[in-house]
């Protein structure tokens, strides 16, 4: 079956999920942020990994994620 591409636009947006465990939860994090907060989510890419150290207490893994949204028609 062939789609329209009229009607498949999508928007991506940047999150950052945190996790004091794992850069894997990190990741996690914003994927389960990203299906609670948008619709359509069809694929996310992990751009960027770092540890915060200075501002907080032990660690803090962070995952800059891109998340790419099927936006609604009339969008």
């Amino acid at each position: 079956m062939l789609y329209d591409r009229t009607t498949m636009v999508f928007k991506k947006v940047t999150l950052i999920g945190r996790s004091e465990e794992s850069f894997d939860e990190a990741v996690e994090d914003a994927i389960d942020r990203a299906e609670e907060t948008l619709d359509n989510v069809h694929w996310i890419e992990v751009e960027e990994l770092g540890v915060e150290v200075a501002s907080v207490e032990g660690r803090e893994y962070q995952a800059e994620v891109t998340v790419a949204f099927q936006l609604h028609d009339g969008e």
